[in-house]
């Protein structure tokens, strides 16, 4: 008599077969590993299977306790719901079906403080929950994306050389690292989305500049956005500016950018990265006014009402024609720098503010493939971090303070003339702001500490000589020591 032996068990599971889901699934299984299958429609479940069962070994299941029973230990579930309360009752209802050491991961784009939260209460019943960033959209998530979990140290020992297989790769090294304890990769993933708005902001004004300027046509300008991608802005998102900018609506024969609406939606990590900023006192100026005019973008009533405001009456007119087109390369260049570089100083006070211990070269170097901002540069912003761990900013590093220092004319003259010429360009203009507050010997800052002393007693400090005072504003102005 035969016994039929039991069914390997799957090495990791992944529930959620939307289509980011079902592409890690997949990527995991065209890797060589056994991946359980859940959905909470379990036609979805069995239509991955049918489509895409050539890709490996899949072992579906269409109910939770199945599924949990399916995997090895220690369990490697990886969740792919919907963030915010559907990612919390896929948790309430899996951890009763858990034991001490399995490991819940979250790859969608959780709040890094529900992931601190999450975390926590896992770890009271034994079980390890990493928070995972994600970059790369559908086609990452198939053929490598960029990952970024945070969670247990220990988690990583069983989960980290998985994760690094299916990231991308460069130069023979993965785009995964362990991030940081409990929130720490929820939130890296979400200063990546804000670097992210930033990068597409100032490469939009960068186009509506020269289309503006020099009366371009897309098409135009979709060439020099590939020329653009041979050199420094050589980037997954240059890259595929000058792919949109070419591309031709069939229904119309104009421009495909030209018939789409101009309102740009987001879906809140933008935001909440310029909150979190807020909160630890960062200016993230780039993101906060890329972030800024999405929602202008999508301001219709306003922008309805002000269509008969008074603006730029003239014509621009541009000398020299290439002149102008390297200046607007230089100052893109200038501005991103300034992006990436506030981005890495909300990295470092959120690790300080939390413990986190975070590496930002290894950040840099987890972002050069797999996900939206991956770019050329982010060698020379690792390399900036290797040489100095510490570096206050990163714009200092001398790399990055030559090649802004080579583009500051050129940005100043493009901010200038979007300015006379009433064409919008936030994320340029105050990217250069915040470069020459940097900069500045002295800052108005001392009159707004005296207007504060003076209507709320707040105190200040002197420049002569150390301690805290306060101006008698109300009686005979003379000065106390606070």
């Amino acid at each position: 008599m035969t016994t039929q032996q039991p069914a390997p068990l799957a090495q990791i599971g992944v529930v959620g077969m939307a289509v980011m889901g079902s592409n890690l699934a997949r990527n995991f299984a065209r890797h060589g590993y056994r991946v359980a299958l859940y959905n909470r429609t379990a036609a979805k479940t069995d239509e991955v299977v049918a489509a895409h069962g050539d890709d490996g070994e899949f072992v579906p299941a269409h109910e939770l306790a199945a599924f949990v029973a399916s995997l090895e230990r220690p369990r490697r579930v990886v969740i792919m719901v919907k963030a915010g309360g559907p990612t919390d009752a896929v948790i309430d209802e899996l951890v009763p079906l858990l034991e001490d050491g399995d490991i819940v991961v979250d790859g969608g784009n959780s709040h890094f403080p529900d992931t601190i939260r999450r975390e926590a209460a896992l770890r009271e019943k034994g079980l390890h929950f990493v928070g995972a960033g994600i970059s790369g959209g559908e086609e990452g998530a198939l053929n490598g994306p960029s990952i970024m979990p945070g969670g247990p140290a220990e988690s990583y020992a069983a989960l980290g050389p998985m994760l690094e297989e299916i990231s991308a790769h460069v130069d023979g090294v993965p785009c995964c690292t362990h991030v940081g304890p409990d929130g720490a990769g929820h939130f890296v993933k979400m200063v990546h989305n804000g670097i992210e708005y930033a990068d597409m902001q100032l490469i939009g004004e960068a186009y509506d500049l020269m289309r503006h300027a020099l009366g371009a046509a897309p098409a135009e300008l979709a060439q020099v956005f590939a020329t653009w991608n041979q050199g420094d802005l050589d980037s997954f998102l240059i890259e595929i500016t000058a792919e949109v900018l070419a591309q031709t609506d069939a229904a119309t024969g104009k421009a495909l950018v030209d018939v789409i609406v101009d309102q740009a939606g987001q879906k809140g990590t933008g935001r909440w990265t310029v909150q979190a900023a807020l909160d630890l006192g960062v200016p993230v100026t780039g993101i906060a006014e890329a972030t800024f005019a999405r929602a202008v973008s999508s301001s219709v009533p306003q922008r309805e009402a002000a269509k008969d405001l008074p603006g730029h009456a003239g014509t621009w007119e541009v000398a020299d024609a290439d002149a102008f087109v390297e200046d607007v390369r230089k100052a893109l260049y200038a501005s991103k720098v300034v992006a990436y570089s506030q981005g890495f100083d909300q990295i470092a006070a959120a690790s300080a503010e939390h413990g986190w211990d975070i590496d930002r070269g290894a950040m840099a170097r987890i972002w050069r493939g797999g996900c939206i901002i991956r770019a050329k540069f982010l060698d020379r912003i690792t390399e900036a971090y290797e040489r100095t761990p510490d570096l206050p900013l990163l714009i200092a590093d001398a790399y990055f303070a030559e090649a802004v220092a080579d583009g500051v004319a050129a940005w100043r003259r493009v901010v200038s003339a979007a300015a006379l010429n009433g064409v919008p360009a936030p994320a340029f203009a105050s990217s250069l702001a915040y470069y020459d507050a940097l900069r500045a010997d002295r800052l108005p800052a001392a009159l707004i500490q005296a207007q504060r002393d003076f209507f709320g007693a707040h105190t200040y400090q002197r420049t002569d000589k150390p301690g805290t005072y306060h101006t008698l504003w109300s009686g005979d102005r003379s000065e106390t020591q606070a």
